[in-house]
């Protein structure tokens, strides 16, 4: 290691600078969807069972609803337009703009060139849990989901319940494709009720017991139609482990609400981004 210079800490105490500003960010009328969402009727459900993936679709204008249902559970979240999935979730994107842990107001922003919001966070049981001593906060845009390559790379072993293998498999029946292709369209995650965050001396990202407990939930405003898969991740409450079946796990119940139409006048579903694409030439 390098001696520091003579002006070491004058250049560690310069302010930071938010990168993106959000003042200008269209805001979502949470007082709206509130109002919608108390009309709203369930329309239909799937389950994400122990180390295994489900998949959801969400039309526009409609709630989709988290739930752990058995015991503590954490599990990663997939999104696409249901009309091109080319459009996916971006999770980079949606951390550079709302920071690493998403809660209710933020949204999940889809890839280039579309770059919209694909749904938003209306509600969150969980939202009196902020940051614990540790640094760890919930619903994380940190990780990228476990995978058997990492997997494989760290262990030598083959582990096909890895939330990557999970959504693939998902998505492969949903899509109607190969799962080699299917694999290829899985993307980075939010992470639903897991809890972490980096550690103060080394900067590892680490996962701890997730605080959710049964009936804890996460709802979402579908802003565009939606196509979703959801892993209920091989760690369990992520306490110990993942990749493994040592964790106790449990399913993960999503449900699909649709309100009445009447509700929501005067809202509309996002256009894709308005950049030329020109990119200068």
């Amino acid at each position: 290691m390098t001696d520091a210079p003579p002006d070491a800490e004058a250049r560690r105490a310069i302010p930071p600078v938010i990168c993106y500003p959000t003042e200008t960010l269209p805001q979502p009328d949470l007082s709206l969807y509130a109002r919608a969402r108390k009309g709203a009727r369930k329309v239909d459900e799937a389950l994400a069972p122990p180390r295994e993936a489900a998949s959801f679709r969400v039309p526009a204008g409609h709630f989709v609803r988290i739930t752990s249902v058995e015991g503590p559970q954490v599990g990663d979240l997939n999104l696409w337009a249901a009309d091109n999935h080319d459009e996916r979730f971006y999770s980079g994107k949606t951390r550079a703009l709302h920071g690493t842990h998403l809660g209710v107001g933020h949204r999940m922003w889809s890839s280039f060139p579309y770059l919209r919001p694909m749904a938003t966070l209306v509600e969150d049981t969980l939202g009196w849990y902020g940051q614990d001593p540790f640094g760890g906060r919930v619903h994380d845009v940190i990780g990228t989901r476990c995978d058997p390559h990492t997997h494989h790379l760290l262990s030598g072993a083959e582990y096909h319940h890895c939330c990557h293998s999970n959504l693939t498999r998902a998505y492969a029946a949903a899509a109607g494709v190969p799962v080699a292709d299917a694999a290829r369209m899985v993307h980075d995650v939010l992470n639903v009720f897991m809890c972490t965050g980096f550690t103060r001396d080394t900067g590892q990202y680490f996962m701890k017991a997730s605080p959710v407990r049964p009936g804890d939930h996460l709802e979402f405003f579908a802003e565009i139609d939606l196509l979703g898969a959801l892993s209920a991740c091989p760690g369990g409450d992520c306490s110990a482990e993942h990749s493994s079946d040592a964790a106790a796990c449990h399913p993960l119940l999503v449900e699909v609400f649709a309100p009445d139409e009447a509700a929501l006048e005067g809202w509309s579903s996002p256009p894709v981004n308005g950049y030329s694409g020109t990119h200068g030439v």
